[in-house]
């Protein structure tokens, strides 16, 4: 089995349709692909209506979470969307995400960048708005030469000239919701240090021991003595070890099926999920 358990659409800052990314992942040959958006479940029905036959889909979103004053995010696969203290979390997160927005625009165009809010929310689309809209606003404009070059210090990067914060959960509350909305927790990309600073290595011990399920070790952004460390570390904690390729479409390098996860990790994450189920794919629209 090609399992893909990271991946996001334009429902948040992906550049294919929910239906567009399960037809991909399909021809990609996964067997099983996670629709993980950022603080958002929107684009769940859209896939699961164009999943074609073959296709296994695991629904699930990437959080934002804060730990020590270091930006982090959780991967919550099979929970109950509709669980309410859980739902009410994503939906503080996500609506702080356009007046940030605005304010980083406002700081690009005191650094003399003409950016507006017309072109980054023509960029956005229906996602939920994000720094990666803002970085491609960039590109279009000719400031930096691709969507990775503007999470620096200079531009978009934590404490960057540009940056500002927005409400993230803390991570002990976000293990406590989706745990409490029947799904599964994995600590997305822990030690992707190009994105800036990264929690410790002791800090995912304390996640551990406050059921954390897993880590995401196969990641673009770990080179292969990161993955052993990583590796390493979740046998030492009784973690299970994912990989995936975060896919944003054309908005990263990054392609579906460019890491993969064990199918027996899969099961455990399948076994212990109790707020939804894995859908396969009947022949979508």
């Amino acid at each position: 089995m090609r399992i893909d358990l990271h991946t996001h659409s334009t429902a948040s800052d992906g550049t294919d349709t929910p239906a567009e990314l399960v037809r991909k992942a399909a021809a990609a040959g996964l067997d099983v692909v996670a629709l993980t958006d950022h603080d958002t479940t929107r684009g769940h029905a859209e896939a699961l209506s164009a999943l074609p036959a073959g296709l296994t889909l695991v629904t699930g979103a990437e959080l934002s979470c804060r730990l020590y004053g270091i930006s982090m995010h959780m991967l919550a696969y099979l929970f109950d969307p509709a669980e309410p203290a859980f739902l009410a979390e994503r939906e503080l997160v996500r609506d702080d995400r356009v007046p940030r927005a605005q304010g980083m625009i406002a700081r690009l165009n005191e650094l003399g960048v003409p950016i507006t809010w017309e072109q980054v929310a023509r960029i956005a689309g229906d996602g939920s708005v994000g720094r990666p809209h803002i970085a491609s606003a960039l590109v279009e404009l000719g400031v930096v030469p691709t969507v990775n070059d503007a999470f620096t210090p200079q531009w978009l990067a934590d404490g960057g000239r540009a940056h500002m914060p927005k409400h993230e959960t803390d991570p002990f509350e976000a293990l406590r919701l989706v745990r409490n909305a029947g799904g599964v927790a994995v600590f997305a990309h822990p030690a992707a240090s190009k994105r800036g600073r990264t929690v410790p290595e002791s800090a995912i011990a304390e996640l551990a021991v406050a059921g954390l399920d897993g880590i995401e070790v196969d990641h673009m952004d770990h080179d292969p003595d990161t993955r052993a460390r990583l590796r390493g570390l979740a046998k030492e904690l009784g973690l299970l070890t994912t990989g995936s390729s975060d896919y944003h479409g054309s908005r990263k390098t990054c392609v579906l099926g460019e890491f993969l996860t064990d199918p027996e990790v899969y099961g455990e994450i399948t076994r212990r999920a109790t707020g939804a189920f894995p859908v396969p794919g009947a022949g979508g629209a």
